[in-house]
């Protein structure tokens, strides 16, 4: 079923998901393949985009999809368990903002504890940078919070136009620049 991205403003952006107990269930996999087919669409319309968390298309649950290069797939009740000390700044991008960007602090690296598609346990530690970002970004949809509510400054929230004029100027004030995988 085709379900549009929400975009900033739309208050189910805002409510924090509930985590997913019943791999079973049959909705869960037709839930799972739209967010899939979501990812997908906004990457081929837009030329951008790794990650996708559920409530972005209205699904209030813990799941996001996610193409690193090497395809489309879905975790599940994705949990933060270790942060490195080490952060970095960059300019954030989101498909619930597409024209915008807003300069945040991350953490260079995570751990992280999920579900797979089958509601298997898994681990994944020591996560490099350009994931660990990601994993952030995408938990924090998660939690119903934005991008823009992590900007360091009032004026670190810029549209992606007037970026690409200043692109300079701007990529000076950041530690890191998000790599494409399209």
């Amino acid at each position: 079923m085709f379900r549009p991205v929400l975009i900033l403003g739309d208050p189910l952006l805002r409510r924090k998901s509930a985590p997913i107990d019943d791999f079973s269930d049959p909705a869960l996999k037709d839930e799972m393949r739209d967010l899939k087919e979501a990812l997908e669409r906004f990457r081929r319309e837009h030329g951008f985009g790794r990650g996708i968390a559920a409530p972005q298309i209205g699904i209030p649950k813990r799941m996001i999809a996610l193409n690193l290069g090497q395809g489309t797939f879905v975790i599940a009740n994705p949990e933060i368990v270790g942060r490195s000390d080490q952060t970095f700044t960059m300019w954030d991008d989101c498909m619930s903002f597409p024209d915008l960007l807003a300069r945040v602090r991350r953490h260079v690296s995570i751990d992280l504890r999920y579900l797979d598609e089958d509601g298997a346990a898994k681990e994944w530690t020591g996560i490099g940078q350009a994931e660990s970002e990601l994993q952030q970004h995408e938990i924090d949809h998660l939690d119903g919070v934005m991008a823009t509510d992590r900007a360091i400054e009032p004026e670190d929230i810029l549209y992606k136009s007037e970026y690409q004029k200043h692109k300079k100027l701007y990529d000076e004030r950041v530690d890191y620049v998000i790599a494409p995988t399209i």
